[in-house]
């Protein structure tokens, strides 16, 4: 009698990770098609190929010749994501599951709940664009991605079982809600931030856009029962927020500034780079200290506040966790190397984004201030003339510089934010510069800086490299920084 087939122990849609045994999905990718590489997988030893239906007939020879098992299905990206659940026993049933998408104030919002849900006594696990947590210490994210593949993410929904964390808290990008990535993952919380004009380049109008992170919303009432609260939560101070409130049938929490919402903030102090204001939750309040800046973080805190509010925190409790919060690095993260004026270093890199870091920078500057910033290739081009506008009107200074052109010209890049700089009655020479090289580009601004001026590093946060054509080149934006104010 001919025994039964190993187990599938291991699945991946990258032919350069096949495992000897395991799947290989070929999934249609924006540049290359995955059918293209089973031939590698089948060589480093894949023991069944996942291929789509219209591709069966291709492939299917190859395949069973080479003794493997050929599975065709509807969509290879959403079966990607199944199959991954399979591999390692549906972790996501096993945890409580926030999601986090918006335009903007994801990643700190991210961090922020992870840290005030732990602070009261639930172990927190978390994948965000900086970082990943599944045991005592976070690993950096050094992919360029704000949501990873749907095998890596099941993988890191395991790790956190099995390091005995109770919640995880994930990153949602429409990218990754709109790819699959993250199907199977049981949502139990949905959070919306914001939502801004971006990524047009990929969704093609803001209602697809929208749409895209509305299914966030919709995968709430999808997902297995658990012993975790259900809840939608919404910034109600947000135009798209009727949009978010209609999607789901979990219990609605609404978070901002007015008095209609169940969580907001009152009497807002900026001291610096931190902000003292009051939380509002029902008929209780708790004064609060944050160390993180702007109006925009309150509302990431007010997130998170809702968020715990949802899984049964007191409003003390919440405020415990907000005011031991160390920040995010990355983001409005301040590089002290004992130099006379202010470095800052922020992702930002959306018009909005840049804006309100902008906006909260000049508040806080005695002197002139400066931002050393560049724009994507391959992707939204309207970025280019918001973030232009924006250093044009808000900065006494602007450096225009190569963040990720990829494929693009990085010259044609630079001049396209270089008008929208001029267009807000900025010159060049006397308001602006072009440096290209980012290293060069900052050690311009540290030169032009004086005593009690700002400069703002913006566009890389905590990305590992700078993606010039197909290739990564090593950056460490902060690190750089050091080297050049004499802190290597």
């Amino acid at each position: 009698m001919a025994g039964q087939p190993a187990p599938i122990m291991a699945v991946t849609s990258d032919s350069r990770e096949v495992a000897d045994g395991g799947l290989f999905v070929a999934v249609p990718g924006f540049d290359t098609d995955g059918h293209e590489y089973i031939s590698l997988a089948l060589q480093a030893g894949a023991a069944a190929i996942l291929v789509q239906e219209d591709k069966r007939l291709i492939w299917e020879p190859m395949v069973e010749k080479a003794g493997a098992v050929v599975v065709s299905v509807p969509d290879t990206r959403a079966a990607l994501a199944q199959a991954a659940a399979g591999v390692f026993g549906h972790p996501a049933r096993k945890l409580g599951v926030v999601g986090v998408t918006g335009t903007d104030g994801k990643t700190t919002t991210v961090h922020l709940i992870a840290h005030v849900l732990e602070s009261a006594g639930n172990p927190c696990g978390f994948m965000s664009s900086v970082s990943f947590k599944s045991g005592d210490e976070a690993k950096l994210n050094d992919t360029h991605m704000t949501t990873v593949e749907s095998p890596r993410i099941q993988q890191g929904l395991a790790e956190m079982v099995a390091g005995g964390k109770r919640v995880a808290v994930l990153e949602a990008s429409s990218h990754g809600l709109a790819l699959h990535r993250l199907d199977e993952c049981e949502f139990d919380v949905a959070v919306f931030t914001t939502l801004g004009r971006d990524h047009l380049d990929f969704h093609e109008s803001m209602d697809q856009y929208q749409a895209a992170k509305g299914r966030l919303f919709q995968m709430l009432d999808e997902s297995v029962p658990k012993d975790t609260s259900k809840a939608a939560v919404i910034n109600a101070d947000d135009p798209a927020s009727g949009y978010f409130r209609e999607i789901s049938n979990a219990r609605l929490l609404t978070y901002g500034l007015s008095e209609e919402v169940d969580v907001r903030a009152r009497e807002i102090w900026s001291e610096g780079l931190a902000t003292r204001f009051q939380l509002v939750m029902g008929d209780k309040t708790e004064d609060v200290f944050v160390k993180l800046a702007g109006q925009f973080n309150v509302y990431n805190c007010l997130a998170a506040a809702a968020v715990g509010s949802s899984q049964g925190l007191s409003v003390e409790e919440i405020a415990s966790g907000l005011e031991t919060f160390d920040g995010v690095l990355g983001r409005m993260e301040e590089i002290d190397a004992g130099q006379p004026f202010r470095v800052v270093v922020d992702i930002a890199s959306t018009p909005e984004a840049l804006h309100r870091v902008l906006d909260v920078l000049r508040g806080v500057t005695e002197g002139r201030l400066c931002v050393v910033f560049g724009c994507a290739g391959e992707r939204d081009e309207a970025r280019r003339d918001g973030m232009g506008r924006a250093a044009g009107e808000l900065a006494d200074y602007t450096v225009l510089t190569n963040e990720d052109p990829r494929r693009e010209d990085p010259d044609l890049i630079i001049e396209q934010i270089a008008a929208a700089v001029r267009s807000a009655g900025r010159t060049e020479g006397d308001d602006f510069t072009r440096l290209p090289d980012r290293r060069e580009a900052l050690c311009y601004a540290f030169e032009w800086a004086k005593a009690g001026d700002t400069v703002l590093l913006a566009g890389k946060g905590t990305e590992q490299s700078i993606v010039m054509g197909t290739e990564h080149h090593p950056w460490d934006e902060a690190q750089v920084a050091r080297e050049l104010l004499g802190d290597a």
